[in-house]
């Protein structure tokens, strides 16, 4: 019996005649806790892709970035990242707030490995602000199962630069240019 496939994914993969290779994937690699190598992976990244979905099940999917380690793995079952100032639709935490249910996606462009983890997601406040600078809130997210993914078509990328405006201790973050322009500069938050 399957803990990780419903009746959708069953009808598929017997049309394609993968279920028994489904199923190895499930007993090998789906896991619902966090290992010492999920930990080193996540905290090396310095982005995630995070699909929630609103209260009527309407998806979202938003690109979070920072400095390597800006996800921060707290035991095998809790990971905590920060909410950076953004253009204040909060469309991804506000799903958060009417459906916990995430998931979450790490990439490793350079050596090509990626990794899902899916689970329910809360808002809390930062009770360290130094560990995260500037954090408006921070997501934290419960893991209900976590696994590798298939690597095949994963596209080499390198680093080129990483963004000026990633929060950082010390060093003055820049406001971006689309805050002065005409239609954004008097709705901006009073801060």
């Amino acid at each position: 019996m399957s803990r990780l496939y419903h009746d959708g994914h069953r009808e598929l993969q017997r049309k394609f005649d993968s279920e028994r290779l489904a199923d190895r994937l499930e007993q090998v690699t789906w896991h619902t806790r966090l290992t010492e190598d999920d930990r080193k992976f996540i905290e090396q990244r310095d982005m995630l892709f995070l699909a929630t979905a609103d209260s009527a099940g309407r998806p979202n999917c938003s690109y979070k970035g920072g400095d390597p380690g800006f996800v921060n793995v707290l035991d095998e079952s809790t990971l905590v990242f920060p909410s950076y100032d953004g253009n204040g639709m909060f469309l991804s935490a506000g799903n958060v707030t009417v459906n916990a249910h995430v998931g979450l996606l790490f990439i490793d462009f350079e050596a090509g490995k990626r990794l899902r983890l899916n689970g329910s997601a809360s808002v809390q406040r930062s009770d360290d602000p130094a560990l995260f600078p500037e954090a408006q809130f921070l997501i934290r997210v419960t893991v209900r199962e976590v696994f590798p993914n298939c690597p095949r078509y994963i596209h080499k990328y390198q680093l080129a630069e990483r963004s000026k405006y990633v929060p950082r201790s010390g060093i003055a973050t820049p406001a971006p240019a689309w805050k002065s322009f005409d239609w954004a500069k008097d709705v901006l938050p009073r801060r």
